[in-house]
């Protein structure tokens, strides 16, 4: 029962717990992989903008299977980002289709431009 309240407080407690191990696989990687993964992890909590926690859990899975799958394999850094890491990131997190924090603003946008426009009408 009090999981529940607390879930609904915070949000789902499996999906904190999901990215906590999955921010310490980040973490517990050898350089120049962690350094690299923990750059493109602050990035994503700016840009992305991800508001819905599986979206936000994946992306996050998915980015610590990428460093270390590239970490094991010893490929180097710039052959995964490429001349641009910005772009990488932004196309990275792009995948990731889900809530984000804008969507309201996007939303209460046009509801204020329709509502503007029927003023003009009236």
């Amino acid at each position: 029962m009090a999981a529940k309240w607390i879930e609904a407080l915070t949000g789902s407690l499996e999906q904190k717990k999901q990215y906590k191990q999955d921010k310490a696989r980040i973490d517990s990687l050898p350089e120049p992989y962690a350094a690299s993964a923990k750059a493109m992890h602050r990035y994503f909590m700016y840009y992305a903008g991800v508001t819905d926690g599986d979206t936000l859990v994946t992306m996050f899975g998915d980015l610590a299977d990428l460093w270390e799958c590239a970490a094991v394999e010893g490929t180097p850094v710039r052959a995964i980002v490429g001349d641009d890491p910005v772009d990488f990131a932004e196309t990275f997190a792009q995948a990731y289709v889900g809530k984000q924090w804008i969507d309201k603003e996007r939303a209460r946008l046009t509801k204020a431009i329709e509502e503007a426009e029927r003023g003009e009408r009236g």
